[in-house]
């Protein structure tokens, strides 16, 4: 064996001299072969991960660098000015105490996201949009340049033209901007940014100068770039490498924001907030490797010396059998760093895994990354299905901790919607208000449907009869889930259903959650029952009331109907603007006596609602303040109507110039003298006010409307006796009329209704008070003395003659000068 060893070694070394030179050969023949394509390289084979990586020149590398390091605006740009609006909010931004500064990352993403969904939106109906090579990858990408102190976020999106860099980073204030900083004055919390549409101003929390390098396919490559100092300038991009389509957005960082060029903290950043993102994210992380390098001579030298000496005689012989090895060179193992793209974002959508594999806190991350609502709040209730049938789609729908700050704001003007709509994976749009009721608008979720068409435009989709199927089943779902939060909350259950609640545990969690629920949507569930007929019945079991008997807690009409007098045939309310004005009301009385329930409803589309809703469960609703109250009878009706049969009639004529049709014994009065109510189908008095404060009101309408009145009297209270019996004994005087106008004016503001005429009934209670004083009626108010004003005039006299005898001795002067 040993007489070939040299013979071998030789033969290695003339090989070793040929590799090199058959491989330039190899390339050069590749370079002149122009008509074999060639693949264009793969993001992990280039560090840059642009488009023509490999063929950057010198002089590109060098304009890039001194781009990136610089932060000044380039003088060659065009300026422009922040809008007002626009600068106030970056004030706000920059100079904010707020110390969650990681927000920014958050909103970067996001927006690279919707570019993201915007250009493969489009690539359905045009392939060519998403061009070829590197470009057809959808994906983010950030970067860290520690030694420029610079962070980088790349898509592939839609990108921006110059145009639309003006538009959306600077001159135009969308209509989000104003109210974030509205909230931002009231609230202080920044957190919000992203709900109002103005996310990408949280760059200036750690940057101090931003550039934004942008590529859309109708324009060339432009680059925005600002220092937060009111101005922004844009230039066309001929210094950076192109990025063949999307936008680059460079943070040139602060000092204190240094912990952004981390590695580890973008990846906590990312895994915190943008884990449910639908395109992959990927870091440009660097990574220690194991590598095999020859070992130095003088090294591999001290080790056979090493090793000869400990060398005993058997184990020479073993060396001699193995001699072809030793003549291997020798190596060591080091550690390299390398640097390659690594993806954060590896989790499968959260809607196509099954609801049992899903955990809680799975479900509320990605709602504060749906909703883009990343306060600490879990959201109140979720459903999460897949629906079968003729139409399949699959669908998660979440209640939010918080009703946004103008869900009612132009309720029936705007159209908004919460849920984002996917066909196949691919999201189609989140402006879709066809999939869920105007009533239902503040629920956030998603649905993703294999039934409806990918390649076909919005309008199309909107009118396709899959949506009618897809939104009833919707409905369903989203009232079911608002109905079991009711029925898990053990403040919500009675007596049967605590003990079952309290055995089953979660008892805190969900305590109180309805409550909450109903405190920031009620007004939603009203407005269902208005604008749903179908569903009017299970939304009204959705409804959420005080009564008389609930102790300042919360009632639905199932526990109402539980509590009812053996008897009660109608459910009683009364409309108003308080619980501590209704409770003193005078319709209150005999009811309360007579340990009857009432619902107090004191929202304004309470009003509304109620001329909807007449019935529940077969049981019709009676509101106390209008005719057709029936309660417990008393003996004695017939008698009473009898004995006060010329004091109404009587009465009924005084009043008939003031719209009051009638004047009856009252069954709802206890402690009163007399009360007026409304004819059945009229409007309450609170409905009179809530009309009368509307802008553009019709008074000619609004007197049709308010229907005829009915002053009812209570036949037991001293005040009306006594007036029975002035009006029996003579029923021409005057001061017998004028004390039944006054009551009737007085039972009229009782009830809650405006006066038409309030100085005549200011005067009328001055002359009551004057006869309780035993004042003459013919009693002046005394005159007041002309003094002051004597002596202004006179005053004014002597300012006059001074002013003259001043303006003589002038004259006199002037002559004795000449």
């Amino acid at each position: 064996m040993r007489k070939w060893t040299m013979p071998s070694v030789l033969f290695l070394l003339c090989l070793l001299f040929l590799l090199p030179d058959q491989g330039r050969k190899i390339h050069a023949n590749a370079e002149a072969d122009s008509d074999v394509p060639l693949d264009p390289p793969k993001v992990e084979e280039k560090i840059g991960a642009v488009p023509h990586g490999l063929s950057t020149d010198s002089e590109v590398v060098k304009r890039e660098a001194e781009s990136m390091s610089r932060k000044t605006l380039r003088a060659s740009a065009q300026k422009f000015e922040f809008q007002a609006e626009v600068s106030r909010l970056m004030d706000i931004i920059i100079n904010s105490l707020y110390s969650n500064k990681d927000i920014f990352l958050r909103e970067l993403i996001s927006n690279a996201s919707d570019a993201l969904d915007k250009i493969r939106f489009l690539s359905l109906t045009d392939k060519e949009v998403l061009g070829e090579g590197d470009n057809t990858k959808l994906e983010i990408q950030i970067k860290l340049d520690k030694e420029n102190k610079i962070l980088s976020i790349r898509d592939r999106g839609v990108g921006m033209t110059k145009e639309d860099l003006i538009k959306n980073l600077g001159t135009i204030a969308r209509s989000g901007t104003s109210a974030f900083v509205e909230k931002m004055q009231t609230s202080g919390d920044l957190n919000l940014i992203g709900q109002f549409g103005v996310g990408f101003y949280s760059v200036y929390l750690v940057a101090d100068y931003v550039e934004v390098i942008s590529k859309h396919n109708d324009d060339k490559q432009h680059v925005w770039e600002s220092k937060a100092d009111g101005a922004f300038a844009i230039s066309e991009d001929e210094w950076n490498e192109p990025l063949g389509r999307g936008t680059e957005i460079r943070l040139h960082l602060r000092d204190e924001a240094q912990e952004y060029l981390d590695e580890y903290k973008l990846k906590e950043l990312v895994k915190k907030y943008s884990e449910f993102i639908n395109f992959p994210i990927h870091l440009w992380a660097s990574k220690e490797v194991d590598e095999e390098v020859p070992a130095d001579e003088d090294e591999s030298n001290d080790d056979d010396d090493d090793t000869a000496e400990s060398k005993s005689s058997e184990e020479e012989e073993e060396e001699e059998d193995k001699g072809e090895d030793e003549k291997k060179p020798k190596t060591k193992t080091i550690k390299k760093t390398t640097y390659e793209w690594e993806l954060l974002n590896d989790v499968k959508a959260i809607w196509l895994r099954s609801p049992k594999e899903v955990t809680d806190e799975e479900y509320t991350k990605f709602y504060h990354s749906l909703a883009k609502d990343f306060a600490d709040e879990k959201p109140l209730s979720w459903s999460h299905f897949n629906a079968e049938g003729d139409v399949e789609f699959k669908a998660l729908l979440f209640v939010p901790p918080k009703a946004p700050h103008d869900l009612y704001e132009s309720y029936y003007n705007s159209n908004k919607s919460n849920l984002k709509l996917f066909v196949r994976r691919v999201f189609i749009s989140d402006e879709f208000d066809e999939l869920l009721p105007k009533y239902l608008s503040f629920l956030k979720g998603l649905v993703d449907s294999d039934t409806l068409p990918l390649n076909v435009s919005r309008e199309m989709l909107q009118h396709h009869s899959s949506l009618k199927t897809i939104k009833k089943k919707l409905i369903r779902k989203a009232l079911d889930m608002i109905r079991k939060l009711a029925e898990e909350d053990p403040d919500e259950s009675n007596d049967k259903g605590k003990k079952d609640v309290e055995e089953s545990g979660d008892n805190n969690e969900k305590k109180g959650q309805y409550t909450k629920f109903w405190n920031e949507f009620g007004k939603s569930i009203k407005l269902g029952i208005i604008e749903d007929a179908t569903n009017r019945n299970r939304l009204a079991k959705l409804l959420r009331f005080e009564t008389t008997k609930s102790d300042g807690k919360l009632t639905s009409l199932d526990q109402y109907i539980s509590r009812m007098k053996s008897g009660q045939k109608d459910i009683f309310y009364i409309t108003g603007t308080s619980k501590e004005q209704l409770e003193k009301s005078p319709f209150l009385e005999r009811l309360t006596k007579k340990n009857y329930e009432v619902i107090f409803f004191t929202d304004p589309v309470d009003e509304y609602l109620m001329q909807y809703l007449t019935e529940y469960e077969d049981t019709k609703f009676q509101n106390v303040s209008k005719e057709g109250l029936k309660i417990e009878k008393d003996s004695k009706d017939k008698e009473l109507k009898e004995s006060f049969k010329e004091l109404t009639k009587w009465w009924k004529g005084a009043l008939a110039s003031d719209n009051v049709d009638d004047v009856k014994i009252s069954n709802r009065l206890a402690d009163s003298p007399c009360v007026v109510v409304t004819s059945k189908y009229g409007w309450t008095s609170n409905m009179e006010r809530i009309m009368q404060s509307q802008t553009l009101s019709d008074a000619n309408k609004q007197a049709y409307m308010r229907g005829k009145r009915v002053l009812e009297i209570n036949p037991r209270h001293p005040i009306i006796k006594e007036l029975r019996d002035r009006v029996v004994k003579d029923s021409e005087d005057e001061s017998v009329k004028q004390t039944a106008q006054l009551i009737y004016q007085t039972a009229l503001m009782e009830s809650g209704f405006m006066l038409s005429d309030p100085q005549d009934f200011a005067s009328r209670i001055y002359s009551s008070v004057k006869n309780s004083l035993k004042i003459s009626p013919d009693a002046t108010v005394e005159e007041e003395d002309d003094v002051e004003e004597a002596e202004t005039v006179s005053s004014a006299e002597e300012t006059e003659s001074t002013t003259k005898t001043e303006e003589a001795l002038v004259d006199d002067d002037v002559n004795d000068e000449l």
